[in-house]
């Protein structure tokens, strides 16, 4: 039987957000308008100014990239979005890349579960060498356009459902000393759903759950890895 350990991607391994990498790319290749930078300045700037909160903010770009996406052709967003793995790919965690490479030394199957698409992820991720990747699907209609639709969004919106099903499909898993890493709140569904969770640079919503749950909780601040 395999171990298994899930991770959130986005502000947990990579320093940033995919998503909102590849929105700012969009727009700058011209596969999006210019305006629709204005569609999340005004989250942007409150959560820049710590008026605002990141989930705000990244709600936001969701809510952009979808409206933009329709019609955009599939080979230029995967160009973009190789060109954003290109050149983000090393803007990640200490703490988290040395945990992956660590637990794949200890024959941990490792997974990704994230929000961004998953187009942009599996470029992002393989490099890192995860076994799996778990990222939202968008249509793609006639011409090998998008469509702006999310295929099985009820999957990838709650991520307890993709450890059930990573469990369900492959019996030689094992959920002993299963692991999770996550941020948010979003993610404690999927914190819950293993032996031992880890709240990296958590939130306050996710930090005062941890707490509460007796969870680890883990802060890289600079050059400084913090166990608290």
């Amino acid at each position: 039987m395999q171990k298994v350990a899930f991770f959130d991607i986005d502000g947990t391994v990579f320093r940033s957000s995919l998503l909102i990498e590849l929105v700012d790319s969009l727009i700058k290749a011209g596969h999006f308008p210019v305006e629709a930078q204005e569609e999340f300045r005004e989250a942007h700037e409150a959560w820049w100014n710590r008026e605002g909160d990141y989930e705000a903010y990244i709600d936001a770009v969701v809510k952009t990239f979808r409206e933009h996406l329709q019609g955009v052709h599939y080979g230029d967003m995967a160009d973009v979005g190789r060109q954003v793995v290109a050149v983000q790919r090393r803007r990640v965690y200490r703490y988290t890349r040395d945990l992956i490479k660590d637990l794949k030394a200890d024959d941990y199957h490792i997974i990704a579960i994230s929000q961004s698409p998953k187009t942009v992820l599996d470029d992002f991720c393989t490099q890192y060498g995860f076994d799996k990747v778990y990222g939202r699907l968008y249509e793609i209609g006639p011409q090998d356009r998008f469509t702006g639709a999310v295929i099985d969004e009820h999957w990838i919106k709650n991520k307890a459902n993709i450890v059930k099903r990573v469990f369900d499909h492959n019996p030689e898993l094992t959920l002993k000393d299963s692991i999770a890493v996550g941020d948010t709140e979003g993610d404690i569904p999927l914190l819950e759903a293993v032996e031992h969770p880890i709240c990296f640079n958590p939130n306050q919503a996710l930090y005062a759950h941890a707490k509460r749950m007796k969870w680890e909780v883990v802060v890289e601040r600079k050059d400084v890895i913090y166990h608290l």
